[in-house]
């Protein structure tokens, strides 16, 4: 089957992964639209793009997440297709079905598809009728706290709570007794009901020191489904992943084949098309359980993509085209190793505080083996009003300890001034003796994060060094503003008829690239 390229992508996201989605454009002679609110408004994916449109105040529920703006944006730029990258509408089913009703090809699965997955307890109805193993619990949503009470006493404590329609660690409480259950039950129905508008929870048996791990697997819409090899993502914090990995340090071969046997059937069972993963726990016996399925691409793809020789956005483009798979389930194989942290602006040493503001100083890592994934600048001023990833830093290497090694390097070359980063976090998660072995559970940042700290004499000197650094540079080096040349490409701005160098004023604005901007790496 014959399929064509889309010519126009429009990307409803922000920050790095709308610069990601904006360079596997280019390599592919792509145009790209973006979207931004007014806190946005200097953010590098406006910057990176060929058109960018102002859609609203900075409130997320004003700008990012409004389906009507969205569209009329895809209406007025002719763009063919909606990349929607990770977080704000790329799980809704609605904004899915939009699309197709406005004749947008949304980059991504059905709608039908991310109803069944995006529910836990239609998730796991699903998943127990195509065979899937999963962890003991109920799969349907809790009615009282006396049908809990007698699940829980049949499962064994301790137990989990969930929302249904949850994520990132929101809606779910740990239960160690039947004297903290009907308090917890409440708890977590009411911050389910705040965070998701929805209060179902439901309840699982609580493995002891489990494993994250989830399975990459990808769709074409010819009914052609592969698994691109396990990542590892035990290192988290508040449920929240802060690193990860790939291969996963315990999976060998024989489990790697089994995972993604399981997780290609459990992808089928929804009829899924395109990029999506399927997240398992493991216990401390090597048994693997489903616990759900993130119907996007995810903020760790990178790590898959260096150990496959893959590109996966730019396969999601493909595939969304109408493309079939390039390869079949036996030409891939991994290499090597490869490893993400996750940079944000908040302040380890203060409780993982925002640290929003401006960005006085960048030095930025590189060398063999070392890849960034970025949404700032120096000069940039970071805004308080969404998540604040700043930047992944991947590194790649032969095997696990060379991996590591470059990270370290890596992440002392890298200084951020005028803001707090939490860069000195993952510099004690690599020199942690347990980390170096693999040994890892979902409790192991907890457990570091719990220890006294006592500076490294040379991790202090490294810092010194490099603000030192940085001051001395900071003479000698322009900072880029706005309004000047930023790589190579000037822009001009349409306003209300009017052409002029700046910054776009309002809804009708768009800024168009004269020429290519290189694309980072």
């Amino acid at each position: 089957m014959s399929s064509k390229l889309f010519k126009k992508i429009l990307i409803a996201n922000r920050g790095e992964i709308a610069v990601r989605v904006i360079r596997a454009c280019r390599e592919m002679g792509i145009e790209s639209v973006v979207v931004y609110s007014d806190a946005d408004r200097r953010a590098l994916h406006v910057r990176k793009a060929d058109y960018a449109y102002h859609i609203g105040p900075s409130a997320a529920s004003e700008s990012y997440l409004r389906i009507d703006k969205i569209l009329e944006v895809a209406k007025k730029s002719g763009a063919e297709a909606i990349h929607p990258g990770y977080g704000f509408l790329s799980e809704n089913a609605r904004f899915a079905r939009a699309c197709a009703d406005a004749g947008v090809k949304f980059i991504g699965p059905t709608g039908d598809a991310m109803d069944a997955m995006g529910s836990k307890t239609r998730a796991r109805q699903a998943m127990a009728a195509a065979g899937v193993p999963m962890v003991p619990g109920n799969a349907q949503g809790l009615k009282s706290a006396e049908e809990a009470e007698t699940l829980a006493e049949n499962i064994g404590y301790p137990i989990m709570l969930k929302a249904a329609a949850g994520g990132g660690g929101k809606g779910m409480r740990l239960v160690k007794s039947k004297d903290e259950l009907r308090s917890s039950l409440e708890a977590a129905s009411s911050e389910a009901q705040r965070s998701f508008g929805d209060s179902e929870v439901y309840l699982e048996k609580f493995i002891v020191n489990p494993r994250h791990i989830e399975m990459q697997i990808f769709a074409d819409e010819h009914g052609n489904t592969v698994w691109l090899g396990e990542r590892e993502c035990s290192v988290q914090r508040r449920h929240q992943k802060v690193l990860e990995e790939s291969p996963s340090p315990i999976v060998d071969s024989d489990m790697r084949r089994r995972m993604g046997e399981v997780a290609v059937r459990a992808a089928q069972a929804c009829n899924y098309i395109n990029a999506g993963t399927i997240e398992f726990l493991v216990d401390e016996q090597k048994n693997f359980y489903f616990l759900e399925m993130n119907t996007r691409l995810q903020v760790e793809h990178p790590v898959t993509e260096l150990v496959t020789g893959l590109d996966l956005v730019q396969l999601q483009i493909r595939v969304a085209s109408g493309e079939p798979l390039p390869f079949k389930q036996e030409d891939l194989s991994l290499r090597g190793h490869a490893m993400e942290c996750r940079v944000y602006a908040e302040d380890p040493d203060n409780q993982f505080f925002p640290s929003p503001g401006r960005i006085t100083r960048l030095i930025s890592p590189s060398g063999p083996g070392i890849r960034r994934d970025s949404g700032m600048y120096e000069g940039w001023t970071v805004p308080l009003d969404y998540d604040p990833l700043l930047a992944k830093l991947i590194s790649y290497g032969n095997d696990r300890e060379q991996c590591i090694g470059r990270l370290q390097r890596a992440l002392y070359e890298y200084f951020v001034g005028g803001i707090k980063t939490n860069i000195p976090l993952f510099r004690r998660i690599l020199s942690d003796p347990d980390f170096k072995a693999g040994k890892l559970h979902t409790g192991f940042l907890d457990r570091l994060l719990s220890e006294p700290q006592i500076p490294a004499a040379e991790h202090e000197e490294r810092t010194r060094m490099a603000a030192i650094a940085a001051a001395i540079f900071a003479t000698s080096e322009p900072q880029v503003t706005l309004g000047k040349p930023f790589d190579g490409v000037t822009y001009t701005v349409q306003s209300h008829g009017k052409q002029s160098n700046g910054d776009a004023g309002n809804e009708k604005s768009k800024w168009k690239s004269q020429g290519r901007a290189e694309a980072m790496r």
